[in-house]
């Protein structure tokens, strides 16, 4: 249901790493590359589009190898390349058209779904179920998909969310909270309506 990456080798950021070459930057491909899927995969999911999202991830890239000298050592590398690529997303034109709707809360509470066991019905039930969640989880919000997201697919603590995206951890949790709401209530219409 997600994606697994770009398996590509990311051939700019060797011409990146040669316009910066320097002893610090040894240091910053160490911390940086084994994070390049994760970013790619955050970034598609936020823009949604394969050609973006490594466009994202190339700017994000280039961007924190240039103030890798502002990085502060002892610190989450990781939420930092994650601040660097959430707010390059946000001052994009696809970030800035993402993020101008404003989801309207819905009150609508239905009964739970039942849980079947393996069956092959219930197994093509699961495959339209994922790809149901996956239209729900684009749908969503930029704010809360990318809660949903940096909790569920990258299991990020509630700590490394809230300095991801520079917010206080309370803000991480009541938006994740309601994007947790509003996926199950989306869900919950597309059923009844199924």
């Amino acid at each position: 249901m997600f994606s697994q990456g770009n398996k590509s080798s990311p051939h700019w950021f060797n011409l990146v790493r040669m316009l910066w070459a320097s002893p610090q930057s040894d240091s910053f491909e160490e911390l940086a590359m084994p994070l390049f899927d994760q970013l790619y995969n955050f970034a598609h999911w936020l823009t949604q589009n394969r050609e973006e999202a490594e466009d994202l991830v190339q700017e994000t890239y280039i961007k924190a190898l240039k103030g890798f000298s502002s990085f502060q050592p002892g610190t989450n590398f990781r939420a930092w390349m994650y601040r660097i690529l959430r707010n390059t997303f946000l001052t994009s034109r696809t970030g800035l058209r993402a993020t101008s709707t404003v989801p309207l809360d819905t009150e609508a509470d239905g009964p739970e779904l039942a849980v079947e066991h393996d069956s092959p019905e219930t197994i093509l039930m699961r495959l339209t179920d994922s790809k149901a969640l996956q239209s729900a989880i684009d749908g969503l919000p930029v704010h809360y998909r990318e809660i949903l997201l940096l909790c569920e697919v990258e299991e990020m603590s509630y700590q490394e969310i809230a300095e991801s995206l520079s917010i206080p951890i309370g803000t991480v949790m009541s938006r994740l909270s309601r994007a947790r709401k509003t996926l199950r209530d989306v869900l919950r219409l597309q059923f009844q309506k199924g």
